[in-house]
Order: structure tokens, then sequence, then C-alpha cells
């Protein structure tokens, strides 16, 4: 009886509880706007997902001054619907042309981002970036340190950070809600692109629209293949990030966040099979990490794709790769699910914006802490009123590449097939020389970021 009347008191705090305000304050070095002022933004990337921030940004009330697309039938109508910008396709040229830009969106697909977001950084424009922030662990490392330098204000693209169902997990975890978490599990539904196969053997002709060569920036050449772009670019390895980029941005984001988490120490992956081209069909990665700031260490499960099951009387079906601790319910097709030692932490979405508490004999009481994480006025207004010198953006590259540089890590180890022990500080796969050219790729030639 005690157990359940502590259970309704805390739910009822906890629905009570007010959800703060956004406070700005502090400076960036490169902030060159008052708040009254409009930004001046350049779009890299304007088709697909940088539509939708281009229109989140303008929203805003900034001006939409120049769109970048390697392909003009996929900006069509982002170039109809902002008439007035500047067109083009490299962005190296626009950024040396032109002078009136103040901040970039970059929403590229993943092996670009790195050079674009960079290659604005250090001419001291603030950054909007897609997630994952960068293909692979350098290019993360690069992003936190160019950030740092040139002080500009900067956002990754993992809208789940600015929810405000997110930001309480987060203070609730810390708190002590299930109390102390020693596992994390997160899951997708994704990949929902093709994966598992072979480089196709056959050359395509390129689309009139399309500039190949700008397209594959920093990849190494080869034909066109429409199995290549515009969509099905993250099943392969040398574009995409697979399923695990892609999604644990956001499904991992609130675990990361509440759990403090830093380098892993180790890093193991098991999967349907490898091949040199394009990610397997599943894949299940487990990180180990350490005990921090009085918490304990942590196994972090994620899980993705379909396994092939064969069942009793012969016949085969492909069934969802899912942790396999029940809850109450179905498990949704993307969540994550904390387990403390009084309690478990359920999110069934990909934000962590939604979450449910389900808690077992130990769990005697809780006092909801008073809301103190900022609330945010919006995902890209958040980054607009940084560029204007307010706060930070909470999902900020500082923050952000040390999540996609753990987040892309797994992928170096999924690649290996093998266990990864890890020196986070110094970049080093200690018992994989191996890894050297997975955790730094080789650009092709004529494209930088050192």
């Amino acid at each position: 009886m005690k157990h359940d009347k502590n259970r309704r008191q805390f739910l009822k705090q906890a629905s009570l509880a007010g959800l703060g305000f956004w406070v700005a304050g502090g400076l960036t070095a490169a902030a060159s706007k008052s708040p009254n002022e409009k930004l001046n933004v350049a779009v890299i990337g304007a088709g697909g997902q940088g539509a939708g921030d281009t229109n989140a940004v303008a929203g805003c009330g900034e001006n939409i001054v120049a769109l970048c697309d390697v392909d003009d039938e996929r900006a069509k109508g982002q170039y109809e619907k902002y008439p007035k910008a500047q067109r083009y396709k490299d962005f190296r040229v626009m950024l040396d042309k032109q002078k009136d830009i103040d901040a970039v969106i970059v929403a590229t697909p993943d092996h670009t981002h790195a050079i674009a977001s960079i290659t604005a950084m250090r001419l001291g424009k603030h950054v909007y970036c897609e997630k994952p922030l960068t293909h692979d662990v350098y290019e993360a490392r690069m992003m936190r340190k160019v950030a740092s330098e040139m002080r500009v204000a900067t956002q990754m693209g993992n809208q789940g950070t600015s929810e405000p169902g997110m930001r309480r997990a987060v203070e609730l975890l810390r708190a002590g809600v299930v109390g102390p978490v020693h596992e994390v599990h997160v899951w997708t539904n994704r990949p929902i692109w093709p994966q598992g196969q072979w480089a196709p053997n056959e050359a395509k002709p390129v689309p009139k629209t399309l500039d190949w060569d700008l397209w594959l920036g920093t990849a190494q050449e080869r034909p066109y293949n429409p199995s290549y772009c515009p969509f099905s670019w993250r099943g392969w390895w040398d574009f995409g990030t697979g399923a695990l980029g892609d999604m644990a941005c956001h499904t991992a984001n609130m675990a990361f966040m509440a759990l403090k988490l830093g380098y892993p120490t180790s890093v193991q992956a098991e999967s349907a099979g490898l091949n040199p081209y394009s990610f397997p069909k599943w894949s299940t990665i487990t990180y180990q990490f350490p005990a921090r700031e009085g918490m304990p260490p942590v196994k972090w499960v994620w899980y993705d794709g379909k396994k092939t099951v064969t069942h009793k009387d012969g016949k085969r079906t492909e069934e969802r790769n899912l942790p396999s601790i029940e809850l109450p319910g179905p498990k949704s097709d993307s969540g994550s699910l904390l387990v403390g030692e009084t309690g478990m932490l359920y999110s069934p979405n990909d934000y962590g914006a939604k979450f449910y508490l389900i808690l077992n004999d130990k769990w005697t009481g809780f006092t909801a802490p008073k809301p103190y994480l900022p609330r945010s006025p919006g995902h890209h207004k958040e980054w607009v009123m940084a560029c204007k010198g307010g706060s930070p953006a909470m999902s900020n590259f500082d923050y952000a590449a040390f999540l996609t540089e753990v987040v892309v890590l797994g992928n170096v180890a999924l690649r290996l097939a093998k266990k990864i022990e890890w020196d986070g500080p110094n970049m080093k796969a200690v018992n994989c020389p191996e890894a050297e050219p997975l955790i730094r790729r080789q650009y092709r030639k004529g494209w930088s970021i050192s």
C-alpha cells in the first residue's frame, strides 16, 4: 500500500511540475546581429531534409539568402519558394563568393557533413548541421575543435533535444527516479533502405540535373548508379552511417545526456554478416561505459534491422531485432529502456519526449525535482537565438559531436567484427591498429578538413 501511495504522489508531482523558461545570455565571438536583426542564412543541401530546416528557420523570421544543392531537380521546390536566394551547386564557391552570409544549414548526405560545416565555421559562420553530425570519429572530434576555436553558434538536428518531455526525463533520471542505472537498451525500425547488398556493377547515365562529382565530395570516385542517391545512400559504408548513425543521435540522446556518458571503454558488435560495400541487414552493438560522477558503469546496447528466424515447423520469418527484456505491453517500433535498481524508464519513441516508469518492489518513493534545464522555444529557434548572442543551443557541437563520435564508433566495431578496447582521449582502438582507416577515412584528392 505504501508503495502504491508513493507511486501516486510521485506521478502527481511530476505532472504538476512547471516547464520553466528559456533564458538567453552570453555571447558568441562570431555573433554580428542583435536579437532584433535578421540572420542571413545559406543552405547546403537545399532539397530533402534541408527543405524542412530551411522552412523552419525562415519561419523564425530569418532571411534565406543562398541555396546550394548538387541536384537542381531535388532543390527545385525550394528554388521556387525562395526566388531571391542565390543558387549554387558547390558550397565552396558559395562560401567564397557570397559575403553576406551569417549562418549556414548543412543537410547533405552524411559523408559531406563535416567538410561543409568545418569550411563554414572556419569562415566564422554559425552552423546548424543535420544528424548524425559526421560520418566518422575523427570528423566528430574536428567538429568540436573547430566550433570551439571559432566560437560560433551551433546545433545538431536531433530535434528531440528540444522537447520538454525529453528534458524532464533527463532531470528525473539524474535525480534517481529509478535508482542507479546499469543498463540501457535502444532500438529502431531502421533500416528502411536496402542493406546487405553488393555494389552495383552497371554504370548508369548521370541525370542532367545532378553534378555527380560534387555529390561524391569526399568519397572515392565511382560510376553513378541510382542505388546510391538520392535516397539509399544511408545503406552504403562510403556515404551513410547505417541505422545506427541515422537514428541513435535521436533515440540514444536522452540516455546519453541523462547518464552523463563519456567515452566508452569498449565496443563490440554482431551482425547478419559483412561485405565491403553496405551495412548488414541487422546489427546489435554493445558499448561498455565506466563509472562517472557517482554513477555506476553502464552497458548500452543498440539493436537494428530484422533477423531471419526459423521456427519449429521449419517456416522462416523476418522478425525485428529487439531487446529480450519484457515490458507490460508490446515494444514500440523505436524506443529506449533504461534499467535502474528500483525500476525502468521506458520511452516508446525516437525523441525520448514521452516516457513511462515501470517501478519494482525496491522503489520506496521519490521527490521529483523542480525543472531546472531551460525549456526550448523550438529546436531551430534555439539555434537562431544562439546565433544572435543568446545561450548556446543544448545540442551544440560540444555536446552533439561527442554524442556523434560515440555513436559512429559503433560502426568501427561493426566493420571489424571484433571487440574494440577504446582509448577515447587519444582516439585509439588500443587492440586494433587496423581500425585507424575507419576512425579517420581517407578523403578523395582535393578534399580536406585537416
